[in-house]
């Protein structure tokens, strides 16, 4: 095929800004604050007190805190303006102090203040930057190009957006695949890590389905498009993740809608403190107004603002690299509260799909071994195509290929002749006479919840195959850690009473529901609400969607799927059931540390305002320490990108 390349200009601003009050502040402020930092170290070694060294740390107090001034003024004019109320934020509190520092002569104290709370927002940033980091690499892995097929067989290569269903594309080794579709031609492997985290490539070849931004092996192939670029598995993955970004647990939104109600009461109570020091205190003017500005950077609540939204980002990026998405902050911190967890059976807490678990020949008089039944099985088998059919090929090896001409009638089961006798494959209903030895293993094989199949020569029944949906080899595990932490759990399934309770009972759970349709699923949902509270569901993300949205916590299990993303709080991007414990874990932690947080800047704003009152506590004390709570909140919420034990 001959490829051309076509060069289309956007003219339009993608830049990226955004003007919202995302503290997204570049490289200047960055650079002005050093060249602060410097004059700021340089004018220790100036006169004291002299006019060039007073200018010096103002300067430096001006420069450094360019960025902190700037939103502490234009952020309360905008926003007071947007909501028709004043709207303070701490940096606000942070430029009225340094300034009263500077007019009643500290401006040492004053610079300092400045130097080192603009150095925590710095450090805030970075931890915030650092949290998302796992997530947002997904955005630079948005595929742009494609080659499109054109109907005179010319590649040329164009913009994703422009793609249409049903358009054929090229996909070269190495390339990465534009949208989802179906391959029409070629094989190859995939790396589709990016969709499910999963680091083996996948094999593909004609009529299986590819996704957009995972990365093709060696092979090249053709596919046809199936999804709009807006609606592929990673564009909602990328939604997935902006929402996450942007929702913020209860216990974060709230400081966040404190702050400007805090700082509101301070800037009323800082006048009252300084109006009141000579009269309650016996203080002097000069020693009431300082007293003033020490209470005001003791009183700000820098720590307290920073103590969910770090540690909730860091919770939140710790999980995405292991393959756990979280549509926002408010479902991972409630996570930790639930107290019952449904799960879906087949695929959830099963391996999806059946296997057999045991056979029983009836062998007469050393006339045919087991092996030659074996090879008739086999040989029948593999003219059929339902998942029982695979389930038998899985498990029996034919030592001997047969050809056989096989029929697959309705009510008969498989039907063959070899060597002049007639086998048969079916359900035991078709069988009416069967020996007390075959049924007794039938009986033994259904009370376990198995299906079972006969195995007939000329109407006598020979040999009995039993298969079953065997348990997801980390269902126990996750089910013994749930009853550990006392949450209740319940198996949910439209099989019968007795199947679903042959799988439970190998994994611990505490209830079946069996015989369940796909609709009352959200019935029996809301029915552990009512007896537990709190209920986690967890399920394959299609026929378990009224069930994932009715849960206080929907989790979606099944690699990634866009109706999983779509209608779950929580996404396993891997079918691994520990990821679920192991968000539970993060979830616990997570609540532990933003209270440690929350705990720890009260007492030290209590701490500093005491010892101001009680004259035991200075400017410089009161920025450091104040500061110096700020910085270790940050760093406590950054714990949380370090892994728990799984």
């Amino acid at each position: 095929m001959e490829t051309t390349k076509t060069h289309t200009h956007d003219c339009t601003n993608n830049d990226g800004h955004n003007h919202s009050h995302e503290h997204g502040h570049g490289k200047s402020p960055v650079i002005l604050f050093f060249i602060g930092l410097v004059l700021f170290i340089a004018a220790f070694f100036m006169q004291e007190q002299s006019f060039l060294q007073n200018i010096s740390f103002l300067t430096a107090m001006l420069l450094s805190g360019y960025h902190i001034i700037l939103e502490g003024i234009v952020d309360t004019v905008n926003e007071s303006e947007k909501q028709k109320k004043f709207i303070p934020n701490v940096h606000i509190l942070m430029t009225l102090a340094a300034f009263g520092a500077a007019i009643i002569g500290k401006y040492e104290e004053g610079a300092l203040l400045i130097i080192i709370f603009a150095a925590a927002h710095f450090l805030e940033e970075y931890a915030e930057g650092r949290s998302k980091r796992e997530i947002t690499n997904l955005l630079k892995m948005n595929p742009t190009e494609a080659r499109l097929i054109q109907p005179n067989g010319i590649v040329k290569i164009v913009d994703v957006s422009d793609l249409k269903i049903g358009d054929k594309l090229q996909v070269l080794n190495g390339d990465q695949i534009a949208t989802d579709g179906v391959i029409l031609s070629g094989n190859t492997s995939i790396d589709e890590s990016s969709i499910n985290g999963e680091s083996i490539p996948r094999e593909k070849t004609v009529g299986d389905e590819v996704f957009g931004s995972t990365i093709n092996g060696n092979g090249t192939f053709t596919m046809e498009v199936t999804k709009d670029s807006s609606e592929t598995v990673f564009a909602k993955i990328l939604q997935l993740v902006n929402q996450s970004q942007s929702n913020l647990s209860k216990t974060a939104t709230k400081i966040q809608k404190l702050e400007p109600r805090y700082v509101t009461i301070v800037l009323i109570v800082v006048p009252l403190f300084i109006a009141l020091g000579p009269v309650v205190f016996n203080w002097t003017w000069d020693e009431s107004f300082y007293r003033g500005m020490v209470f005001l950077i003791s009183a700000s609540p820098c720590a307290l603002a920073a103590s969910a939204v770090p540690a909730t980002l860091s919770a939140i990026s710790n999980l995405a690299k292991r393959g756990v998405l979280f549509k926002g902050g408010s479902y991972l911190a409630n996570l930790a509260a639930i107290k019952a967890v449904a799960f879906d059976k087949t695929g959830t807490l099963t391996k999806g799909k059946p296997v057999v678990t045991d056979f029983y020949f009836i062998l007469n008089s050393g006339k045919q071994t087991e092996q030659q039944y074996i090879d008739i099985v086999v040989a029948m088998e593999k003219t059929a195509n339902h998942p029982l059919a695979n389930a038998i090929l899985e498990k029996f090896t034919a030592t001997e290929i047969l050809n056989l001409s096989v029929d697959n009638k309705i009510g008969t089961g498989l039907v063959t002749n070899y060597k002049n006798d007639t086998y048969q494959i079916g359900k035991p209903e078709i069988f009416s006479s069967v020996t007390s030895q075959v049924n007794a293993h039938k009986e033994i094989y259904a009370k376990e919840g198995k299906t079972v199949v006969y195995f007939v020569k000329n109407n006598e029944v020979v040999g009995v195959i039993a298969m079953m949906d065997v348990p997801n080899e980390n269902a126990k595990p996750v089910i013994s850690y749930l009853k550990s932490q006392g949450i209740h759990t319940t198996m949910i399934t439209g099989d019968a009473e007795l199947t679903g309770r042959a799988v439970g009972d190998q994994i611990g759970i505490d209830e079946v529901a069996g015989n369940v349709l796909p609709e009352n699923k959200a019935a029996i949902v809301k029915d552990q609400q009512e007896r537990y509270g709190s209920v986690a569901m967890l399920g394959d993300g299609v026929n378990d969607a009224p069930a994932l949205v009715t849960a206080d916590i929907g989790v979606a299990m099944g690699d990634g799927t866009d109706i999983a993303i779509d209608v779950a709080d929580a996404v396993l991007m891997q079918n691994d059931l520990t990821k679920f414990s192991y968000a539970h874990k993060i979830s616990k932690r997570l609540d532990r540390v933003v209270w440690q947080n929350i705990i720890f800047s009260m007492f030290i704003v209590v701490m500093l305002i005491t010892l101001n009152i009680l004259g035991k506590m200075d400017i410089t004390i009161g920025v450091i320490a104040h500061e110096g709570s700020t910085l270790l909140v940050i760093l406590n919420g950054l714990r949380l990108l370090i892994p728990s034990k799984e």
